[in-house]
């Protein structure tokens, strides 16, 4: 594992394997510098367990990034379930994740991500502490997500475009869960035209119903004519032979691990498409996943969420100066707040 390619110097990896209830998962703390590592649970049916790792890698890297541009005091980490949340998700599985959770004694914090909900997070509650996203308390992050995603995109099209005003812009959507359907909602109210598409057919009808949105196949909504993409499903798909078939001025999403690769963000670049790193835009999972114990009273987490429009607006500036891609920007300025707790 210390030589897999997304290894970066993570502080514990931990494979899963409880044969009563089947559950197979890996957890992953990247940093606990600024403090507990802190990341959701994430449950897909991997097509093999090499794929898992590499998943779980990269994404408890980029959480820990989040965390240090968000200026919260946690550490970054990540979890995966390999299997199917419709057809494997048992309450025994879980509370078998539960009990893994609980014996890191509090290095890793989890909650709801891709294929869990908050009403899963009551059932790892049955046991382990560490746990956020419970129905009641903090709940459902996406509204939060959706809201920051929104506010990137104005910073990004103030970059792209020359003015934050999304009125009158073709924003694509890729995906129109929960996310992408609170996105979606900020887009309407601000006079943008959505095109959209989503594996679920329900989602896309509710999307077209609630918000105006034109529906195309999920495999033609990468190539689609538009001012935005707006990735809000899986991770990976802009690869570099996705990127020479892109027709926006900016990509701005909150699907995690939107680049396929580093050498994405330059091909971006190159091709003078703003690209606003993901785990900026998405930052309101964290922000309104950590509100509890942090007392963030509503008023304070509306402004946080406007806040991120400055610091989207920073990092594309900076990469502006110095001709260093938005992506690589980004996490050079999240490394510096690493270094700075470290002293």
């Amino acid at each position: 594992m210390f030589d897999h390619p997304e290894y970066d110097g993570h502080e514990e990896i931990v494979f899963v394997n409880d044969e009563s209830s089947g559950l197979r998962a890996i957890i992953a703390v990247h940093s606990t510098v600024l403090g507990p590592a802190g990341g959701g649970i994430r449950m897909f049916p991997y097509r093999d367990a090499a794929t898992a790792a590499t998943d779980v890698l990269r994404l408890s890297r980029a959480m820990t990034y989040k965390m240090a541009m968000a200026g919260v005091p946690f550490g970054g980490g990540k979890s995966v379930i390999i299997g199917d949340p419709h057809t494997d998700k048992t309450p025994e599985l879980l509370e078998a994740f539960g009990t893994a959770v609980e014996r890191l004694g509090g290095r890793y914090v989890c909650a709801e991500d891709v294929g869990t909900t908050p009403a899963d997070m009551e059932i790892v509650h049955h046991t382990t502490r560490y746990v956020t996203g419970l129905p009641g308390r903090t709940g459902d992050t996406s509204p939060t997500t959706g809201a920051t995603v929104y506010q990137a995109m104005r910073a990004g099209a103030l970059a792209a475009f020359g003015e934050s005003d999304l009125a009158g812009r073709t924003v694509a959507v890729q995906g129109v869960g929960n996310v992408g359907r609170h996105l979606c909602g900020h887009l309407a109210e601000a006079g943008a035209r959505i095109i959209c598409a989503d594996v679920d057919a329900e989602a896309v009808a509710g999307a077209v119903e609630r918000y105006g949105a034109t529906a195309v196949d999920p495999a033609e909504i990468l190539t689609v004519e538009a001012d935005v993409l707006a990735p809000c499903a899986m991770g990976g798909i802009l690869t570099a032979e996705v990127v020479p078939k892109l027709r926006v001025g900016l990509v701005c999403g909150g699907a995690n691990n939107q680049l396929a690769g580093p050498e994405v963000d330059e091909l971006l670049a190159g091709r003078g498409i703003v690209y606003v790193p993901d785990y900026l835009a998405n930052v309101g999972g964290v922000l309104s996943g950590t509100r509890l114990m942090l007392e963030v009273d509503d008023a304070r987490l509306a402004a946080r969420v406007a806040e991120v429009f400055d610091t989207v607006s920073e990092v594309l500036q900076r990469s502006r100066d110095s001709g260093v891609p938005p992506g690589a920007t980004a996490d050079s300025m999240a490394r510096a707040v690493l270094a700075g707790a470290r002293g």
